[in-house]
């Protein structure tokens, strides 16, 4: 028989705060955390402007001595995986570390690192590269140092599948506590994607927004006005067990996952398919592992980032599954308050799932202001709902045409 699975506990650094109520105040309160670039100069990038992780000081969760050894996004997920065990008042002194495990998603990994030692060996020549160089850099390390740090010795992996890389964790995460072969997993997503590189690629690309004068408005899902998305960093890192080791500690409960499925549209390497087939295949999957039908959401949290291909061809899949019933549905993207967190975005989505049932509010969609014909669903526009969630759907969507939607519902 299945086990049933938890969520326990919760970590979050992202653009909009640092910490759970103040994420939470930012997301329910519609703020924007999308603002100018200010680690390095972008005078000629054609954007500039991000949803950066502001005042973050690493050493204030991390040693010094380890912090200088991960990149930013290790550090951001090393400093998430905290909070989230603290949150879970999780005492692993008494857990079996056997059967505690890490499994987390990085669509990049550590893409600073490798830009700053792509420039050593530039200008001083290859033996004034750092020796750990490659540990710092490469997209399990986050996983690894949350592992190396809590002694934890559980199935340990890292996903990455570009945009839906944390929901592919959490979802894996999931099966294997299903399957009883853990206790506990670590899950979520980080991802530290502002640097020169990256945003130089995405530039080229013509992808994201170039909306710089006004940086709180840039970030539009489903808004006609739409003209790319917006880049984001952070972590998002949930703690789940089985329902049976949750009760035997007497944690407390924020909701309970009740299904997941992963699609690839087998399409393009960037573009969705129009016709959103591989989405919706993800949403109907993940239905049929729920054991639910498609009237039994009540909230979607939209990958939605704001392009307009990506958010016209979700709407569609959406419609392909819930058919009337999509337009009875709350639906709203955060990505209009946080920017797109890449690999990460699908971790912090799932706490903002998972806050909207335990919390019943609906985080909205911001700069929504002129409704686009082809997105004429119920996109939470502009302010919080206050209503009752019992299940929530998440979906995430990467390059490569990878989709991931997780299910969430209130625990009885």
């Amino acid at each position: 028989m299945q086990k049933r699975v938890v969520i326990t506990g919760l970590g979050i650094i992202s653009p909009v705060g640092t910490g759970l109520e103040q994420f939470w105040s930012s997301m329910t309160g519609g703020v924007s955390g999308i603002k100018a670039v200010t680690r390095f100069d972008l005078e000629k990038f054609s954007t500039k402007i991000a949803g950066e992780v502001v005042n973050f000081d690493p050493s204030v969760y991390i040693e010094k001595r380890d912090a200088r050894r991960m990149d930013r996004f290790t550090q951001f997920a090393v400093a998430a995986t905290g909070m989230a065990i603290k949150d879970a008042a999780l005492d692993l002194e008494g857990e079996n570390r056997d059967r505690v495990g890490v499994i987390l998603g990085s669509g990049i990994g550590g893409i600073e690192t490798l830009e700053e030692q792509a420039g050593v060996l530039s200008r001083r020549g290859p033996g004034r590269v750092s020796p750990i160089f490659v540990p710092m850099m490469i997209a399990n390390m986050g996983a690894a140092q949350i592992a190396i740090n809590y002694r934890l010795r559980g199935p340990n992996l890292t996903c990455v599948t570009a945009c839906a890389s944390s929901t592919n964790a959490v979802g894996d995460a999931f099966k294997l506590l299903q399957s009883g072969k853990a206790d506990v997993i670590i899950t979520g997503g980080a991802e530290a994607p502002i640097t020169p590189l990256a945003m130089a690629g995405f530039c080229s690309m013509k992808a994201m927004s170039t909306r710089n004068e006004e940086p709180e408005r840039a970030s539009r899902p489903f808004d006609s006005g739409r003209d790319g998305f917006v880049v984001g960093e952070g972590a998002a890192i949930l703690v789940l067990e089985t329902l049976e080791h949750a009760v035997n500690r007497g944690a407390w409960i924020y909701a309970e996952v009740a299904g997941y499925a992963s699609t690839c549209d087998a399409y393009h390497i960037t573009a969705p398919d129009p016709e959103g087939h591989g989405a919706a295949n993800s949403m109907k999957q993940a239905l049929a592992d729920a054991e639910m039908e498609p009237g039994a959401v009540d909230y979607i949290n939209a990958h939605a980032t704001s392009t307009s291909l990506g958010d016209k061809a979700e709407v569609t899949a959406v419609k392909k599954i819930f058919g009337k019933y999509a337009y009875k549905l709350a639906i709203s993207s955060t990505k209009s308050m946080t920017g797109h967190l890449l690999g990460a975005a699908g971790g912090l989505e799932a706490i903002a799932s998972v806050l909207a049932i335990s919390r019943g509010v609906i985080p909205p969609t911001i700069n929504y202001e002129e409704p686009d014909p082809e997105c004429d669903l119920d996109f939470v526009p502009n302010v919080a709902r206050k209503v009752g969630v019992n299940v929530a759907l998440s979906n995430s969507f990467g390059f490569g045409g990878h989709n991931a939607t997780l299910i969430f519902k209130r625990c009885n």
